[in-house]
């Protein structure tokens, strides 16, 4: 196949990357490996990321990129015809380049933590701590992006952007879309429409699934 290879698995951060790629119309393949069960999966992630971390991609030239924001950023690079991020030279773009970098520095990297808290953790009881102060940070980081926003339609004004697509994956994972929703109002309504999106209907259903109380 002529085209990107995504390295990823259902419900992780590799969906971005496949969003960002749906929305562009450009074609693409999945080698789904959960990184996170360790073993085999994690091993078969070290062809291209010696840190058995996903998502990677490989580009159509052979070349790998890792790190979900520089992939995600790098293929609006590529693909400017999307018009899925503000140009060099936009006034928009430093908010653009701040908030996308923003994401993986402040809230994804809790999750490091939180899928292996025995990690950092000497017992039980201290991962319960690690579980229940990651989850407030989060809420802590999501609420603090909200108050420096402005958003119009979407979170930049009104022209979706990849950092719409990327907060509407991260802000689905712990501690929910119910706190998600109470801490950042006006960003959660902005994300719902990339939620609703019909292009990305499918792709949500297949890669994101969740049931019917997920919000919580």
């Amino acid at each position: 196949m002529t085209g990107y290879v995504v390295w990823g698995a259902k419900g992780s951060g590799s969906v971005a990357v496949e969003a960002a790629l749906t929305l562009m119309g450009q074609r693409y393949e999945v080698r789904e490996h959960p990184a996170w069960e360790g073993g085999a999966e994690a091993d078969a992630v070290a062809a291209v990321n010696p840190q058995r971390q996903i998502p990677a991609l490989e580009l159509p030239g052979g070349q790998v990129m890792t790190e979900s924001a520089a992939i995600l950023i790098h293929l609006t690079e590529r693909h400017p015809e999307a018009g899925l991020a503000p140009a060099p030279g936009d006034p928009e773009r430093a908010a653009f380049l701040r908030w996308m970098i923003y994401i993986p520095a402040q809230i994804y990297s809790m999750y490091w933590v939180r899928d292996v808290p025995s990690r950092l953790a000497a017992d039980a009881a201290a991962e319960a701590v690690i579980l229940a102060r990651t989850a407030q940070r989060v809420a802590d980081c999501w609420a603090m992006m909200e108050a420096q926003l402005s958003p119009g339609r979407h979170l930049l004004g009104d022209r979706l952007s990849v950092l719409d697509v990327y907060v509407a994956v991260v802000s689905r994972w712990t501690p929910g879309r119910s706190r998600f929703n109470a801490v950042a109002p006006r960003t959660a309504e902005a994300i719902r429409r990339v939620d609703a999106d019909p292009r990305l209907a499918a792709l949500w259903a297949e890669r994101m699934p969740f049931p019917a109380d997920w919000q919580g």
